[in-house]
């Protein structure tokens, strides 16, 4: 299943105490980025666009425990840059997992047969492996040849070491129903990671690349020829149902940027780690002085052709807590 038992227990009473405060805005999952250095130049991220005075800041583990301890979530990504460039990475994920966090590290998988001795499998704790198309369409995107196949190679050492794996993969306007199917068909069926994440690029204001991102009908276009009742309940793709009918263009949502906030070397970054409005140095500030109404796809034009799931995860989710119908929907697609 996409999201183990006891997770979803977990993370289902964090929100359903949430809702029963009122809390207005707090975090599903927060993004944390210990360092903006990375070990690949992939022309659809901006991060490393960063001046070099920027990419040589790391975040300790004590910056990172703070931040989540500051705002309460249940759930981290680490993402970066690449992570396992940082030092202390390693302790950085025992100390979340040991306050029971659960914690997707995203990795490009350059290092991670390297690295992996250094990690302890444990409920609490993925692999996030970025996995932008097969071999080809994969070097491509990352601009440089082999690395889908290190990637491959990792995540099958990790599985073998009892690791949960999950994959995460972009789309762009290069790509057709069919090179989504047969990502997806690989990871699922001749990997058999635990759980797929997909998204639709977005335009980084800084990445190299700037014509090769996906408009919104093109969005929905491409994952409705794609996706298929048959495909989607054969994959286990690590979303809402309501966030799948998103991207088909089913439904429809309000951005909520509040629902996975940013944190960084930087601070904790307005409104989302997509786009950079300044930061703020407390949690507590984020929240209370950013105008997230400001933000979404109709109010700024930055946020026209974004369908990301930083943005719309938490609303198909808040959606879906709403509906007793769409609550079973989600309970039994996650089983």
């Amino acid at each position: 299943m996409p999201i183990p038992l006891r997770q979803n227990i977990r993370v289902g009473s964090y929100f359903l105490k949430k809702k029963l405060q009122r809390d207005p805005r707090f975090p599903f999952i927060v993004e944390i980025e210990p360092l903006f250095a990375c070990n690949l130049s992939c022309p659809g991220c901006g991060k490393i666009q960063h001046p070099t005075d920027i990419l040589r800041k790391r975040l300790s583990v004590e910056d990172v425990v703070n931040a989540v301890e500051e705002c309460g979530t249940p759930m981290v990504s680490i993402a970066g840059g690449e992570p396992l460039l940082h030092p202390d990475i390693a302790a950085m994920v025992e100390e979340l997992i040991r306050r029971k966090v659960y914690v997707y590290l995203c990795t490009n998988a350059v290092l991670l047969q390297r690295r992996i001795d250094r990690f302890t499998p444990s409920h609490f704790f993925s692999w996030v492996v970025h996995v932008d198309g097969l071999r080809e369409r994969h070097d491509a995107a990352v601009d440089r040849e082999g690395v889908f196949d290190e990637a491959v190679a990792a995540i099958r050492l990790a599985k073998q070491k009892g690791f949960r794996v999950t994959t995460n993969s972009t789309f762009f306007n290069t790509d057709s129903p069919k090179t989504v199917r047969d990502v997806l068909d690989f990871l699922n069926d001749d990997l058999g990671v635990d759980a797929m994440m997909i998204s639709p690029a977005y335009a980084y204001e800084k990445a190299p690349d700037q014509e090769h991102f996906l408009g919104v009908e093109q969005t929905q276009k491409l994952f409705a020829d794609a996706f298929g009742q048959k495909h989607r309940k054969k994959w286990r793709l690590n979303h809402s149902p309501l966030f799948l009918d998103f991207l088909e263009g089913k439904s429809d949502f309000q951005c909520t940027a509040w629902g996975v906030p940013s944190y960084s070397v930087l601070g904790w970054q307005r409104p989302c780690y997509l786009m950079a409005d300044g930061y703020a140095s407390t949690y507590k500030e984020l929240i209370e002085t950013t105008d997230w109404d400001a933000y979404g796809r109709g109010k700024d034009e930055r946020c026209s052709n974004c369908m990301a799931h930083c943005g719309y995860e938490p609303s198909a989710v808040i959606a879906t807590m709403g509906s007793l119908r769409q609550s079973l929907r989600a309970l039994v697609s996650t089983h």
